[in-house]
């Protein structure tokens, strides 16, 4: 905190990602500070010294830098930082765009923060009543447009945060296909990224088509299974996890070997002399399962949920089969096309019980309202891996986070033991 100065971290919003830019940098903040406060006192009771001499002395560091801007801060205080950068978007009426940023970002360690999902209407053009609905296409080309901003700006180094990493179902290619996976990042890299970080990347093996350009994938699934255990008792031996497709076998490999339940997987025969449309027109023809779910609690995860009819059908095949609650999750909900109507249906008939989303993709009140979703946040596992990158740490245990998801599973029995020592008839428990 001290060798890495906060004032030196730049957020820069695209128009897609202002909400969650706005509760990253918040994240961000509390994290620098709190980082900043717990350095101060360990370094004030090894040096022997009080803590207000320790933030004199950083304060004067600070100040003797050339690039120091303003010499009326107070020397004795510790001094928050706004990481937020101001930009301005305009979109030409021939659908060219231009970032403008507001402020000096030179020599700084900029993150250019976009939501490539977000279709809901957007004001542009100085925020007058101009709004429009962006496409992935649009937002990428937004995106591009502002990492060229930041270099003319003079940004000492660029991080693409992109919590849905666009075009990432297109990363192998049969016959005649584009590997658009790999190109776009090849595209930023290009651009003058040097890191991109999102979050779990439909597949790793994007990564390999880069050259100098870093990826780190973060995940969700601690923030999936903290939400999962205000829903269901994750010690119950009623619990399984049941992969939808073969594709997420993995991914539901690790929620099974992390909660130490039975695994189980769907596989799903297609048709595919036609492709899918929608989340109830779709090309699978027969599902078969390999596992038992009869009478049991179901939890299936999926990285990104499209038109959702994959996880439809696994619901319905599920429950055909005896399932008591199925629970979902998907750490990219981008619930296109008619998916939230689909789902109201699919709730109504008794398919499924809830549904586990992050506000990785933006998402109003119309499905946030919805009794049968539960958002989880995952800003603040950005805002720490930001913290770490910018201060050249490690960040491997957020990389890998079933230390945290163990630590939480053992808080989870401790007070599950509580509980049932606990006695029903008013009498005290037996020690």
């Amino acid at each position: 905190m001290i060798s890495a100065i906060p004032e030196q971290i730049g957020i820069l919003a695209c128009p897609g990602a202002a909400g969650f830019a706005a509760k990253l940098t918040a994240d961000l903040e509390e994290v620098t500070q709190r980082k900043f406060r717990r350095k101060v006192g360990y370094l004030a009771q090894k040096y022997g010294v009080s803590p207000e001499e320790i933030i004199r002395r950083i304060n004067l560091t600070m100040d003797l830098r050339p690039t120091t801007a303003d010499l009326n801060l107070p020397v004795d205080q510790f001094r928050t930082s706004s990481f937020r950068v101001p930009v301005q978007f305009t979109r030409f009426a021939n659908g060219e765009y231009k970032a403008e940023i507001l402020t000096s970002i030179r020599n700084m360690d900029i993150y250019i923060v976009q939501d490539v999902e977000n279709h809901y209407p957007i004001p542009l053009n100085r925020g007058d009543e101009e709004i429009f609905e962006l496409s992935v296409n649009d937002h990428f080309f937004c995106l591009l447009v502002t990492i060229d901003a930041a270099l003319q700006a003079g940004a000492k180094r660029i991080t693409a945060v992109l919590p849905t990493y666009p075009y990432a179902r297109q990363h192998k290619k049969q016959g005649r296909e584009a590997l658009t996976a790999a190109r776009l990042g090849q595209f930023l890299e290009f651009a003058g990224v040097e890191r991109i970080i999102t979050l779990d990347i439909h597949s790793k093996e994007i990564e390999n088509t880069f050259n100098r350009l870093r990826l780190e994938d973060l995940h969700g699934s601690y923030q999936i299974l903290r939400a999962l255990s205000t829903i269901v008792d994750l010690q119950s031996p009623d619990l399984v996890i049941i992969s939808p497709d073969t594709g997420s076998i993995v991914r539901n490999k690790f929620y099974a070997n992390t909660l130490s339940k039975s695994l189980g997987m769907l596989y799903k025969e297609r048709d595919y002399s036609y492709a899918s449309k929608d989340a109830k027109h779709n090309n699978i023809t027969n599902v078969r399962l390999l596992g038992a779910v009869e009478g049991k609690t179901v939890f299936m995860a999926d990285d990104m949920l499209g038109t959702g009819g994959t996880m439809l059908r696994a619901m319905s095949a599920l429950k055909s089969m005896g399932a008591e609650r199925i629970i979902c999750a998907a750490s990219l909900p981008l619930f296109s096309g008619g998916a939230i109507e689909a789902y109201d249906e699919a709730y109504r008939d008794g398919l499924f019980f809830r549904f586990i989303g992050t506000n990785a993709v933006y998402h109003d009140q119309n499905l946030l309202g919805r009794e049968w979703y539960v958002s989880t946040d995952i800003s603040y596992l950005f805002a720490r891996a930001i913290y770490r990158l910018h201060a050249d740490r490690s960040v491997s245990s957020l990389l890998d986070n079933k230390k945290i998801i163990q630590s939480m599973l053992e808080k989870s029995k401790k007070t599950s033991s509580k509980e049932a020592s606990k006695p029903t008839d008013g009498s005290k428990a037996i020690p």
